[in-house]
Parts: structure tokens; sequence; C-alpha cells
């Protein structure tokens, strides 16, 4: 791995995605469980978990990187837009830095929905193990 390479992944956002989620988390908050509440409140639909967009990212860097011997070390994500179920996900990221004396990379990535709209972006620091 290098600097400036880039990886794309696609990650539906599926019912069972948005059910272990809740199920797993116990977050019943109604702007992610009640249609009428979240339309009430401006959304297309009941909003799904941002905290998902995480678990997207904890399978990239765990599952579809050439290496396997790898750890996070940091992430940050900045929320833009809401995403919902039934949306496909586009995860763009890029390794903005390599660090290769400490074995680090810090990848930059943003996620897109099926309409290229941005709802999401981001750092994570890997290093490997």
């Amino acid at each position: 791995m290098r600097k400036g390479d880039t990886f794309e992944l696609v990650y539906p956002v599926t019912p069972e995605v948005r059910d272990g989620f809740r199920q797993v988390f116990r977050d019943a908050n109604p702007l992610h469980t009640d249609r009428s509440f979240a339309q009430a409140r401006g959304f297309e639909d009941e909003v799904m978990y941002g905290n998902i967009l995480n678990g997207f990212i904890s399978h990239f860097i765990g599952e579809a990187l050439p290496v396997r011997n790898v750890i996070i070390h940091t992430q940050q994500i900045k929320f833009i837009k809401p995403f919902y179920c039934g949306d496909e996900l586009l995860l763009k990221a890029e390794i903005g830095e390599a660090v290769e004396s400490v074995h680090a990379f810090i990848f930059n990535f943003s996620f897109f929905n099926q309409q290229e709209i941005e709802i999401a972006r981001g750092k994570v620091q890997i290093g490997l193990i």
C-alpha cells in the first residue's frame, strides 16, 4: 500500500443492517424507528443510524485491504446528509499519508448515496501489526 492508492466499495443499507444495529445497541430513538416522526421533522423516512458507517469502515479496513494484519488507531467521521434503508452507499477511500517508519497509513474517505450525494466524510488511521 502506498500514498495515493484508492479503493471503492459498495455497501447496501438493508433492513438486516438496520435491524441488526437496532437490536444489538438497543437504540429505539423515534428518528430511527418511526417513519411519521422522522417525516414530521423534514426527513424522507426513518433516518439510518450514522454509526452504521463506522461498521462499514471497520469492514473496509479489516476485510477489503490487501493486507490483513491491521489495527485502527484513530477514526473520525463527519455526517453531512441523512441516509435511509434501501440506499446503496459507495465508499471512496484514498491513502492520504503513509508513514513507513511506524507502518501507519491515513485514509481519507467519503460515503456517497446512489444519487452521488456525499453523506459523510472522514479519516481513519491504521497501523500494521
